[in-house]
């Protein structure tokens, strides 16, 4: 009846109340990429070719991340990267649901047997946050969280400065952008906790391994890392 009153149409091709999902169809979603192995074990990014073993790739190898693991759902592609851009810089929060879906497959699917003791997001800055009204970073891991009946501590971590977008900057560029742009929250305590850490799109990971090292810093036991898509 809702459907009727209030129709829901798939954000890439239109179709009418389309399924499995809220607003991406079945035939998009299938032509969005996954998220395959093989990949680098620890930050996840796929490689092409046909490798049968653990694989770590070369910024891994050189500077080992602060993060455990990084998983990603998708790549930033089709429905799903015009979901993310509709969420993040056109209010669509309604496509917060169908992006929980994917961190929940992610996680059961790369993250089983692991355990958490809490939920939390990468921050924006205070004054782009009251600018945009939300973090969808922050919506994603609270949706996420109820699912997997984990706390979400949106304030373990805070964002101290501003910083340029990372889209267009090199992989050097992007570390130096995040550097010491994350801090503990003023009255949060990581110590000894495991941490799920959730964003949106991972590209080169400087983020997140920014997020891990102000965690790990504060004592956290570990942070595994997972988001909607890769860059």
């Amino acid at each position: 009846m809702l459907d009727l009153l209030y129709p829901r149409n798939c954000i890439q091709c239109g179709e009418t109340a389309p399924e499995p999902m809220n607003y991406i169809c079945w035939d998009c979603l299938c032509t969005t990429p996954k998220v395959d192995p093989p990949f680098c074990e620890l930050c996840g990014d796929p490689v092409a070719g046909d490798i049968q073993h653990d694989y770590t790739c070369f910024a891994c190898a050189r500077e080992t991340p602060a993060f455990s693991r990084a998983r990603s759902a998708v790549r930033y592609e089709g429905a799903v990267g015009e979901s993310l851009r509709a969420l993040k810089y056109g209010s669509a929060l309604w496509m917060v649901r169908d992006m929980t879906e994917l961190l929940l497959a992610c996680v059961q699917a790369e993250y089983s047997g692991v355990e958490f003791d809490v939920i939390t997001a990468v921050p924006l800055f205070s004054p782009r946050r009251r600018e945009r009204g939300f973090n969808q970073a922050a919506l994603l891991a609270e949706a996420l969280g109820r699912r997997l009946r984990l706390p979400f501590r949106e304030r373990l971590l805070r964002r101290v400065r501003a910083t340029v977008s990372q889209t267009g900057l090199t992989a050097p560029q992007r570390a130096a952008n995040v550097h010491g742009a994350f801090r503990i929250g003023l009255f949060a305590r990581p110590a000894g906790l495991r941490i799920l850490l959730v964003d949106d799109v991972m590209t080169t990971g400087a983020t997140v391994n920014a997020c891990a090292k102000a965690l790990k810093r504060g004592g956290a036991a570990s942070v595994y890392v997972v988001t909607v898509a890769r860059g």
